[in-house]
């Protein structure tokens, strides 16, 4: 199965949000916690309702975007990522999409296929699970300098814990990088996703940070 393509693949559209630097010495009681939910049942939906696990066991060794949408990422990611850093790729694969000539600190990618993310070369090591069955990460809290999730943020079934996640793995001042573009696995989408439009798409992985509490505007 190929992801649901279009004639032209937009410019990527990325979104990126911060935890603030001191948070650890002057934080609300709330801060990391889920303040709301953000998606219905309903929104949460798949249209194939099959282990997740299932769907990826075969690899796919191709790229889901075109040459401009990494391009794109990939500056970004110069941009924003020293080589100091503690990286944790989620939702992972075969590709990072990150600078060719920068060696970081640590890569730790995650994803539901380990054949693809054995091939990974910017990986350091790498953990298989599926984040629809559980949203708990094996990492100590405030391991990391920044998270990356890329063209996977609308498979989650439970967002909002995952950001919760997310926000608890990162140190003061780490950074959260989101990306995706009109490309998916159609029946592998949340419902909210399928039906949405490139606006509400945008507005939606807004609100997944703002349902966090202490996690900076996105920008």
């Amino acid at each position: 199965m190929q992801p649901i393509s279009t004639p032209h693949v937009r410019t990527s559209i990325k979104i990126v949000s911060t935890l603030n630097e001191s948070y650890h010495t002057n934080q609300p009681p709330l801060a990391g916690k889920i303040k709301r939910l953000v998606l219905t049942q309903e929104g949460r939906t798949k249209l194939n309702i099959y282990p997740d696990r299932e769907f990826y066991a075969f690899p796919r060794f191709v790229k889901h975007v075109d040459d401009g949408f990494v391009s794109t990422l990939t500056n970004l990611y110069r941009e924003r990522l020293r080589s100091d850093m503690e990286i944790l790729d989620l939702m992972s694969s075969w590709v990072s999409h990150l600078p060719s000539d920068v060696k970081y600190k640590k890569v730790v990618g995650h994803g539901l296929n380990g054949q693809e993310l054995s091939k990974n070369p910017r990986l350091d090591f790498f953990v298989v699970k599926d984040l629809n069955k559980d949203q708990q990460f094996e990492f100590e809290s405030c391991s990391f300098d920044a998270a990356l999730c890329t063209v996977s943020v609308q498979y989650l079934q439970q967002p909002e814990k995952v950001f919760e996640e997310v926000f608890r793995v990162l140190k003061p001042g780490g950074a959260f990088i989101v990306s995706f573009s009109n490309r998916m696995f159609y029946e592998k989408a949340i419902s909210a996703w399928r039906e949405g439009t490139a606006y509400s798409r945008v507005q939606l992985v807004v609100q997944y940070f703002q349902s966090v509490e202490s996690f900076t505007e996105p920008e």
